[in-house]
């Protein structure tokens, strides 16, 4: 059991780790321009970076294959879809850093993407098997 917590530890720590490299590091200024123009190259560039980022987290846990290659689908569209909304509300209702609501639908997207990863752990914990 504490090799299984350990583990679900661990990929959630590399999750949480890519996606700060993924948004602020390797986010360039094109990708962060067009993550609002739905289907966008810019966007979809961003969320498969982050996809596949995910991908040696999943490989490393081995879920089975069909599983993994949803988990790296689902990273894909979840990740564009919560930019791509963060986006519209920030242009919509004209948010910008020097405001609070802006940091407060800012808090909110990272919160969804956190929570994507979650959910990610708690699949991988579910369909990985460990021997004794």
């Amino acid at each position: 059991m504490i090799d299984a917590i350990y583990l679900v530890v661990a990929a959630f720590a590399l999750l949480e780790t890519k996606h700060l490299i993924a948004d602020f590091f390797l986010q360039s200024g094109y990708q962060l321009a067009h993550k609002g123009i739905y289907g966008h190259p810019g966007g979809l560039l961003h969320a498969a970076i982050q996809a596949c980022g995910s991908s040696p987290v999943f490989l490393l846990i081995a879920p089975p294959a069909t599983v993994a290659a949803a988990l790296i689908v689902g990273e894909f569209l979840l990740h564009y879809h919560i930019d791509w909304v963060r986006e519209q509300v920030d242009n919509r209702w004209k948010l910008y850093p020097d405001g609070g609501p802006y940091w407060r639908v800012l808090g909110i997207d990272q919160w969804l993407h956190h929570m994507t990863y979650v959910g990610f752990v708690v699949v991988l914990g579910a369909t990985t098997h460990s021997t004794p």
